[in-house]
């Protein structure tokens, strides 16, 4: 395990090269693929390891970072601090791999809260509009007023257990201690209600920043769910989140609809698939956390591949509204076929990763109760509405005149997209290494 922390901190001297720090991200990533996936807490060294939960979420991170650093050439052509942008990107993967590999629920939480620091960094230094300011305070506020109870109940474990560590802990849980663990993971996903810092991230943020918002941070919630439930047995209250999570996903596909943002509608349809993993979890059987965890994986890749998607476009028509941003099958055919793989995938079409995890959760949260089929029905309905309105608005209709027509494509955003799409649908393939699990 420190083997692959110490080759993440010696990237440092690579920042003056871009493209080398691309390669070697990437020979990172196939470093990790001969790592032994275990369904045990595996290759630990100083406190630090493995299962098969943190080696899906370790890899996403390294993937993610490296297709983030491939749709950023802008900054490094344009001269906008690249070496400094770089630095950040490689403290954020260090923050995330050490947050999935720690097997100690105080440092979790250090890390945790440290890799919002970077994010922070990157909306405030290479956003959008000068609202990035106000969206930055929500990320910041709404994750850390979450996150004090936390640590409060950390520090209870602590006291009755006299161990942190993940799979030592055991105690008998309160309704205080169970809602101080939970909730700063419910925000962290986000929960509906407490999901209004996502959307103005998204929107203000970068394309690296909303890649690696929706790609990992959204699931850093979920993880630590993972990790505290597994002690917790006081599953009481799980029921509450299961109904705001069910209605939250079913009211956010009609808000999808209303839309006239292209970032703001893809951040909103990331809100109303974590709630469906929200609810996974919390029916706490194989199926929900199976399907939670693949789920994830889909989710990730899917949504990062659409933020990317809509940066390509942002990058010839200079505006994010559904607007103006019309009409581009016309002059960017094979782009067109890359927007229609993604959007079918985002509504949970075989074979990705999506319909596999939607399956899986289906099933565990009808096992828990047959009155939510009429939610699920609805919410899945209307994630396939939404996924056919913003793939034919954007690709149908009449150009806009003032669009930048110097390019339909070039070879690197055909990589970064096939990268994206690559593992989302073959992954589907060998799906029974996610069953190594629990």
């Amino acid at each position: 395990m420190m083997k692959l922390l110490f080759f993440v901190l010696f990237l440092i001297p690579l920042l003056s090269n871009w493209w080398m720090l691309v390669v070697s991200l990437i020979l990172l990533s196939f470093y990790m693929l001969m790592f032994p996936v275990c369904s045990y807490f595996a290759n630990i060294s100083f406190g630090f390891g493995m299962d098969l939960v943190s080696y899906c979420m370790v890899f996403l991170s390294i993937w993610i970072i490296f297709l983030m650093l491939i749709a950023s050439t802008s900054i490094k052509f344009n001269f906008n601090y690249g070496s400094e942008f770089m630095l950040i990107i490689l403290f954020l993967l260090l923050f995330l791999i050490l947050t999935f590999s720690t097997s100690n629920l105080f440092m979790f939480y250090l890390y945790f809260e440290s890799s919002m620091i970077p994010t922070l960094f990157l909306i405030f230094g290479w956003g959008y509009q000068p609202e990035r300011f106000l969206a930055g305070f929500y990320l910041l506020f709404y994750t850390l007023f979450a996150s004090f109870p936390l640590l409060i109940g950390i520090f209870y474990v602590f006291d009755n257990c006299y161990t942190l560590y993940y799979f030592l802990i055991s105690m008998d849980t309160n309704i205080y201690l169970y809602f101080s663990l939970v909730l700063a993971f419910l925000v962290k996903m986000p929960m509906v209600f407490v999901h209004f810092w996502l959307p103005k991230a998204h929107v203000e943020a970068p394309v690296s920043g909303s890649m690696i918002l929706a790609g990992v941070l959204l699931k850093l919630g979920g993880y630590g769910l993972y990790r505290v439930l597994f002690f917790m047995n006081y599953f009481f209250y799980n029921y509450i989140w299961i109904i705001f999570s069910l209605f939250g996903a079913f009211m956010l596909g009609l808000l999808c609809l209303g839309q006239v943002d292209i970032k703001s509608m893809i951040a909103y349809s990331s809100v109303a698939h974590m709630g469906l993993v929200i609810c996974g979890i919390m029916t706490c059987c194989y199926y929900g956390f199976l399907g939670s965890l693949v789920l994830m994986i889909g989710h990730g890749l899917c949504s990062s591949g659409l933020f990317a998607l809509a940066n390509m476009s942002y990058e010839r028509s200079h505006s994010r509204s559904l607007l103006i941003n019309k009409g581009f099958i016309t002059f960017m055919p094979t782009m067109s076929m890359f927007w229609f793989l993604f959007s079918i995938n985002n509504m949970a079409s075989p074979p990705s990763l999506n319909l596999a995890g939607e399956i899986l959760l289906i099933n565990s949260i009808l096992s828990w109760s047959s009155l939510t089929s009429l939610f699920l029905a609805f919410s899945s309905f209307l994630s396939c509405c939404y996924s056919i309105y913003l793939y034919s608005i954007t690709q149908h209709g009449s150009l806009y005149s003032g669009m930048n027509f110097e390019s339909g494509g070039v070879l690197r955003e055909y990589i970064l997209l096939i990268l994206h799409w690559f593992p989302l649908n073959f992954l589907f393939l060998k799906i029974d290494i996610f069953t190594f699990w629990i």
